[in-house]
Order: C-alpha cells, then structure tokens, then sequence
C-alpha cells in the first residue's frame, strides 16, 4: 500500500493519479489478485476518470511494484471506489445539522 501511494504520487505522469490515495489493498488467497482500494483526496475530482487512470497505468505500476518489493509474481491490480471518507463527511454533516435543530429548540 506504501509503495503504491509513493508510485501515484511520485512516479506517475498522468496528473490525475497525484491526487489519488490508496487506502487498503486486499490479496486473494492464491495472491494472484489485489483489489485496491482509492480515494479522490479532491472532491471535485471524477473519479471514473481516476479509476480509468489507474487501470491504464495498471502495468506501470505491476511492474515497478515488482522491482521495489522483489517478489517472483506480482498479482494483477484491480481498483475500486473508497467511498468512506465521502459517507463519513455526509454523516457528519447529518449529525451536525441535526445537533444543530436541537439547539435552536432549547
């Protein structure tokens, strides 16, 4: 997850993926396939084009991934949607306005 967030950041010349965050990676039992987990760090961003990019520089990052961890096999990336953060932030804002209402009663 380390090496996969300092690949977008650093590494990556697509402009998008800067603004990408990697926030868990699960290995299926054979370790052939890793979902990974993203996150747009800019709300405004779109995030099928975020994961569009990703999947283009799925190979890129297979391949650097194998070089910096020195494994035999790599397993084939597959990414999807973190939307926590997002649900987290609406829930929130829920609770405030709802905290909110109360307080005017009182």
């Amino acid at each position: 997850m380390r090496v996969l967030n300092e690949l977008l950041r650093f590494e990556s010349k697509d402009p998008a993926l800067a603004k990408v965050s990697v926030s868990d990676v699960e290995l299926s039992r054979d370790l052939s396939v890793a979902r990974v987990w993203f996150s747009v760090l800019d709300p405004a961003a779109d995030v099928d084009a975020a994961a569009d990019g990703l999947r283009r520089a799925a190979g890129f990052l297979r391949s650097r991934l194998g070089k910096e961890l020195s494994v035999r096999h790599v397993p084939e990336l597959r990414f999807e949607h973190d939307d926590s953060a997002e649900r987290g932030l609406a829930l929130t804002d829920l609770i405030d306005r709802a905290g909110g209402g109360r307080q005017s009663e009182e």
